[in-house]
């Protein structure tokens, strides 16, 4: 079943196109991820697909209809987005900066209701971050911070979750915590899970179905067997990979790769 899709997306900045006619289509209740090289797109995408920027022509469509049509609270109720780097957490304890995921249900003063205190409640003791609460954000780790804006984004209430490079600056036990995280998020209560990812194995391990752009193009799109490819690789990152398997989960793997010189790529 697809929810969501794109139909011959451009997207770009002044003259220059980032994305051309791209038609994707993710997943229901699946984790798919977004790989590529720097500047192919990846984040101009999740951008445009959640409408944070516009796009100069084709549609995205969520449940039949363009999201650029959308009302943007109704759009908010189905949708949540945790960009690369957030920012306005300065001064905020966990509690205050999950209830703002609570935004697009407030009406008249924006008084969160007994039911918002409940969700925001859930979504810290599903992250485990509810011994933060009333802690301030600055003063936690960068794992415990991309797990609190995580539990915002629970606190949505959204089926579909976006997340731009979610591990960056993690070290690897915390990039392991919040990705497994998200696994369960996915399994438990069938969130349809869309991020970006630069690490392949990471990409392998735990997603459904892989995007993979270059130049704002898909090269390949497909399950992770399909995608984390020599053949693909080459395409994508011009490089001589050698794909092997894990030995605890026996998804593809990259073991080792080379720089392919003296090509165009």
């Amino acid at each position: 079943m697809v929810r969501l899709y794109t139909d011959n997306l451009n997207i770009g900045y002044n003259d220059r196109l980032i994305v051309q006619n791209l038609s994707i289509q993710i997943p229901d209740k699946k984790i798919t991820t977004i790989i590529g090289s720097n500047g192919c797109g990846k984040s101009t995408l999740l951008k445009a697909m959640t409408r944070i920027i516009a796009y100069q022509s084709g549609t995205v469509v969520l449940d039949g209809a363009d999201i650029a049509k959308e009302n943007t609270k109704a759009l908010a109720k189905k949708m949540a987005i945790l960009p690369q780097t957030p920012e306005g957490a300065a001064g905020l304890t966990v509690g205050e900066l999950v209830s703002y995921g609570r935004f697009p249900y407030q009406k008249g003063f924006g008084r969160l209701t007994k039911r918002d205190y409940e969700v925001i409640d859930w979504a810290m003791e599903v992250t485990g971050t509810i011994d933060f609460k009333f802690r301030s954000v600055d003063a936690l780790s960068g794992g415990q911070r991309q797990r609190v804006w995580i539990a915002m984004a629970l606190a949505q209430e959204t089926d579909i979750i976006f997340l731009d490079e979610p591990t960056t600056y993690l070290d690897m036990a915390h990039q392991l915590e919040v990705l497994e995280l998200l696994q369960r998020l996915n399994q438990e209560q069938k969130r349809t899970i869309v991020m970006v990812l630069h690490d392949l194995n990471q990409a392998a391990r735990f997603a459904d179905y892989i995007i993979a752009l270059k130049d704002g193009k898909v090269v390949k799109a497909g399950s992770c067997e399909e995608v984390i490819h020599a053949d693909v690789l080459k395409k994508i990152f011009h490089i001589d990979a050698e794909i092997g398997r894990d030995p605890r989960t026996q998804k593809p793997m990259c073991i080792t790769y080379n720089l392919i010189k003296g090509e165009s790529s």
